[in-house]
């Protein structure tokens, strides 16, 4: 056996799981929960990718991921379809296998995820197109669910009115869902990535409407001083032309200069602001005493209030970028 052959066979052997995993810090340690699942190395890490990002995978995907050929593949996914971790179901004349075992959210504290569910073609398409985004970009520092999206906005003083939402009706009441698409989301402290994924049927207007729904929440993000980028993830090259015209658009529109603010300073100015109105309120006699009685609170709220209302950019985003999916090229509802 050749030395090339040696190390490809090795290579495959690592990457099967077979050794130890590379970090992907956003997975947060995760791989090691489904341990009991018979599942480790890479073949645990990319279970945990595919249910945290998506729920859906197919072949190609995963054999370009362990650098394994088609046939390991489809052996890997035959195994893991006995054991009932993953099932498999044809979208489009596609194979799609989908991570269904609840046990397994479970142990990865996503059991809320509505991932396991069967849904629309539409909504597959999107989420394979989002997930193939990720696993090419896995250095990124991903939210990959609902709990640490808005946890990690929150801590930036965002508050949750600002967060796109959507209301489920059930007998049990309303249960509200934010980022409700799962969309991939990145956050550093210097700018937030937000993916767009076109599964080939939407129109322009459905790009308007995602960007409607973030406007608020890019707009404080903004505002603290953090660069918003905005990423058109597509199978088609229309799509990919109509995504790089459109958000070419908001980044160009931002003509006028901005206020940059320190990163914390708007949401120092929002709990400074929460607090005088709570002394005002009667709630807090030190805060009224510390700024010189009511008219020092007046003072010291409007200048928070003035700091809130700084004049903001036309433009939406302070950066764009399309990407094109050459796994899932042609693939469409």
């Amino acid at each position: 056996m050749s030395l090339r052959s040696r190390w490809r066979r090795f290579s495959e052997r690592r990457r099967l799981g077979r050794g130890e995993p590379t970090v992907i810090a956003h997975l947060k340690g995760r791989d090691r929960a489904l341990e009991p699942f018979g599942l480790r190395g890479e073949q645990a890490r990319w279970i945990v990718l595919a249910s945290l990002h998506g729920g859906v995978f197919t072949r190609a995907q995963l054999s370009d991921w362990l650098g394994a050929s088609r046939f390991k593949v489809l052996r890997l996914v035959q195994a893991w379809t006995e054991r009932r971790l993953v099932t498999e179901e044809t979208v489009r004349g596609l194979k799609v296998c989908r991570v269904c075992a609840r046990g397994l959210y479970r142990a990865l504290g996503a059991e809320g995820v509505r991932h396991r569910r069967i849904t629309s073609t539409e909504v597959v398409v999107r989420r394979l197109l989002s997930f193939d985004y990720v696993i090419e970009h896995p250095d990124l520092p991903w939210l990959p669910t609902e709990t640490e999206k808005v946890g990690e906005f929150e801590a930036l003083g965002i508050h949750r009115s600002l967060m796109p939402v959507r209301v489920y009706r059930g007998a049990a009441g309303g249960t509200r869902r934010y980022f409700p698409r799962g969309m991939p989301v990145a956050l550093d402290s210097r700018r937030a990535v937000f993916v767009h994924a076109d599964p080939g049927y939407d129109t322009s207007t459905a790009l308007h409407s995602w960007r409607d729904r973030h406007r608020r929440l890019w707009e404080a993000l903004r505002e603290d001083g953090l660069s918003v980028e905005a990423v058109g993830v597509a199978g088609g090259q229309r799509e990919v032309v109509r995504a790089r015209t459109i958000l070419g658009n908001w980044t160009n529109a931002d003509t006028a200069p901005r206020p940059v603010h320190p990163p914390g300073t708007v949401a120092a100015a929002r709990r400074e602001a929460a607090r005088v109105e709570n002394a005002i309120r009667g709630m807090d006699d030190g805060t009224v005493e510390e700024l010189g009685g009511l008219n020092g609170c007046l003072r010291r709220l409007f200048e928070m209030r003035d700091l809130l209302r700084s004049p903001r950019p036309e433009g939406t985003i302070d950066a764009h970028s399309v990407w094109r999916s050459s796994r899932l090229s042609g693939v469409r509802t």
